[in-house]
């Protein structure tokens, strides 16, 4: 499970387990009691690409994929059409 980065004060002093998954670095606590209160690790870098597929976001390689492939979908098209109109109307209000 991926957790919010917790703050300095509980991260000070304590032993940390890195992994890489997938070209996403993750941390977490080795020992208790942090370990039981923060059930899970935290994102700490990585990959740009990986980090945005880890965030649930698309990245700059999916983006292209999918307007490509909308190139050849006429409702996916009118869908991110819909899409992209909502974007640009949200941005203008901001």
């Amino acid at each position: 499970m991926i957790i919010e980065r917790p703050d300095n004060q509980q991260l000070a002093d304590e032993a940390l387990i890195y992994e890489n998954v997938d070209g996403v670095l993750y941390a977490r606590f080795r020992d208790d009691p942090k370990k039981s209160l923060y059930a899970g690790r935290w994102i700490i870098g990585g990959d740009a690409e990986a980090l945005a597929r880890a965030k649930g976001y698309l990245g700059y390689d999916d983006w292209k994929t999918l307007f490509a492939l909308a190139d050849n979908h006429p409702t996916l098209r009118k869908q991110l059409d819909k899409t992209l109109d909502l974007y640009y109307i949200i941005k203008d209000t901001l």
